[in-house]
């Protein structure tokens, strides 16, 4: 297993962290083995892609259709001359 150290952290998120473990039954070391897993369990979602994603986001708005505007002709590029 491995350890670290982490330096320099709030007093308040300190004692905010002893008042967790407390109500938990747990140490304070417990606690910031089990706060910190949960973070980065949370930050790792396999199998949902960016595509997937938006696709759920939008998927209630799919039975709504936009009238598109016709096409005009392309304008003529820009002359350096």
């Amino acid at each position: 297993m491995a350890s670290i150290t982490i330096r320099n952290l709030d007093d308040d998120i300190k004692a905010r962290l002893r008042v967790r473990a407390s109500v938990n039954g747990r140490s304070m070391e417990e606690e910031a083995r089990r706060v910190l897993a949960e973070a980065v369990e949370r930050e790792i979602v396999p199998g949902k892609a960016l595509g997937t994603a938006i696709h759920k986001l939008f998927q209630p708005f799919s039975d709504i259709e936009l009238e598109l505007p016709a096409r005009e002709p392309m304008r003529e590029p820009p002359r350096f001359d």
